[in-house]
């Protein structure tokens, strides 16, 4: 599912409120969990799991078409864990 359907899907579930609206709310959301993760925060969706930041230390890696070492720096990377109803849910619990 991308944006747009996850937009349109919730304004048919709630015919009261308009499409912009919806899309405003859902952007928001989602400007949110980007926001807070940016400065180094954790955000917690009970139910359907939580997203975070990981570091990755800086490191010498290996360019794979020529073999020549490169050194690869220090970096931050989103980490996403399901929650436990999300987990039981998708193996049919």
């Amino acid at each position: 599912m991308i944006r747009s359907e996850l937009i349109q899907k919730i304004a048919d579930d709630n015919p009261h409120l308009y499409q912009r609206d919806v899309e405003r709310i859902v952007n928001t959301v989602f400007e949110e969990i980007t926001g807070t993760m940016a400065q180094g925060n954790r955000v917690e969706l009970r139910g359907f799991g939580a997203f975070s930041v990981k570091k990755r230390d800086a490191r010498v890696g290996r360019n794979p078409r020529t073999g020549e070492t490169v050194h690869v720096l220090e970096k931050h990377v989103p980490f996403f864990k399901t929650g436990k109803l999300l987990r039981d849910r998708l193996n049919g619990k």
